[in-house]
């Protein structure tokens, strides 16, 4: 079963991995930008996500072997790869276990580190959207409210609304599954797995995914690694200052 991708544009492989709840959607815009810079840019929605296959596994290890035969399948090496938050998650895994692959890696406000469970009432809101009942996205927006406060993380959510059919709304990402896996998105980078190539951590100065504390294990894994912070940003660092996100990224792959 092949991912789902949006190939935008010529020149040095460049794929991009969203988040959790995410889908290659999210990262058009900027997408878009990097392809102008003779990259041959691969928005890739990862599997449970988006509009690639659902399937009952789940894990990091899983989502490496997809972007693996991704690779093959369109006989990419030598890429940048890039990932946010659980796609960052991937992409250090994928640069660890297959390093010949990887030129550079830039990593978006995560680190190499366990995290807690803390999507809980995301996933509660999600569920419990009735598409017997709902009829548009602002009824399904009401329902969400109840249980996310946030209207900017709301708007990201309803991206995985859509019409599975005249008058129905459906969610493209796999809920179930991915409710039932939820504690595999924190799971830390195997203890011995190393990436000795160029690297970028970018994190968001209002978010607290990667703290001081984090600099030690990011460069016990990625000993070349570069740390830097996005001014008035949070988690969603690329969607709230994209323009910082893009300079940064720019700059360390040129």
């Amino acid at each position: 079963m092949q991912l789902y991708s949006n190939i935008i544009g010529q020149g040095k492989p460049f794929i991009i991995l969203h988040g959790f709840l995410g889908m290659s959607d999210n990262w058009k815009t900027l997408g878009n930008q990097f392809a102008e810079n003779n990259f041959e840019v691969h928005l890739v929605d990862q599997r449970n996500h988006g509009r690639s296959f659902h399937d009952d596994l789940f894990n990091y290890e899983v989502l490496v072997e997809d972007l693996k035969a991704y690779c093959d399948a369109h006989k990419l090496d030598d890429i940048i790869l890039l990932g946010h938050s659980m796609g960052g998650k991937t992409a250090m895994l994928f640069a660890t276990t297959y390093p010949e692959l990887v030129s550079k890696l830039i990593v978006a406000d995560i680190s190499p580190r366990f995290y807690p469970i803390h999507h809980d009432a995301i996933l509660e809101g999600l569920s419990a959207l009735d598409f017997e009942q709902l009829k548009s996205r602002g009824e399904a927006d009401n329902v969400l409210s109840q249980y996310v406060s946030d209207f900017g993380t709301r708007q990201f959510l309803l991206k995985n609304l859509y019409w599975i059919e005249k008058g129905k709304l459906a969610l493209r990402i796999n809920l179930e599954v991915l409710k039932e896996n939820v504690s595999e998105v924190g799971e830390a980078l195997p203890i011995h797995a190393k990436f000795s190539e160029a690297t970028l951590f970018l994190r968001g100065d209002k978010s607290e995914y990667i703290a001081i504390h984090d600099e030690a294990i990011i460069k016990r894994h990625f000993p070349e690694a570069k740390i830097e912070t996005i001014a008035n940003a949070g988690h969603w660092l690329h969607a709230e200052n994209p323009k910082a996100f893009y300079q940064a990224v720019l700059d360390f792959v040129n």
